[in-house]
């Protein structure tokens, strides 16, 4: 299990922005792949963008194209998550997580999302 940090969230107004980070204390994300989930508590994880070992984006939810994207910063080992236009429903946990190589291919069912952290709470509110 590799360590994971993330952070930047917090409580923000409807149509708002933030950026979350993620970092790896003590462990190399460079030949892995990072990506971001978010889970609601009662409800099923909702994995959101990934950003493979070579930069390849994979993304997993339509609702949050064109408001959320990923990078990553090899040098400093760290993702991130840039999300604007946020709305209530965008309110959750959200967690980085880390494997080898390749994103997943799918985000639903039994899903080796690898490693990952304790999590950042983003709340959308008015």
């Amino acid at each position: 299990q590799l360590h994971l940090v993330e952070s930047g969230g917090g409580l923000v107004r409807p149509g708002g922005s933030l950026r979350l980070s993620c970092s790896g204390p003590g462990t190399s994300l460079y030949h892995n792949a990072v990506g971001w989930f978010r889970q609601v508590p009662g409800k099923e994880r909702e994995g959101i963008l990934c950003i493979g070992a070579l930069g390849h984006v994979t993304e997993y939810q339509d609702s949050v194209k064109g408001r959320f994207s990923i990078s990553r910063d090899y040098g400093k080992n760290t993702a991130s998550l840039a999300m604007s236009g946020l709305q209530p429903e965008d309110t959750a946990v959200y967690y980085c997580f880390t494997r080898p190589g390749s994103c997943p291919q799918r985000t639903t069912g039994v899903v080796d999302f690898g490693s990952w952290g304790q999590g950042t709470q983003v709340t959308v509110s008015s």
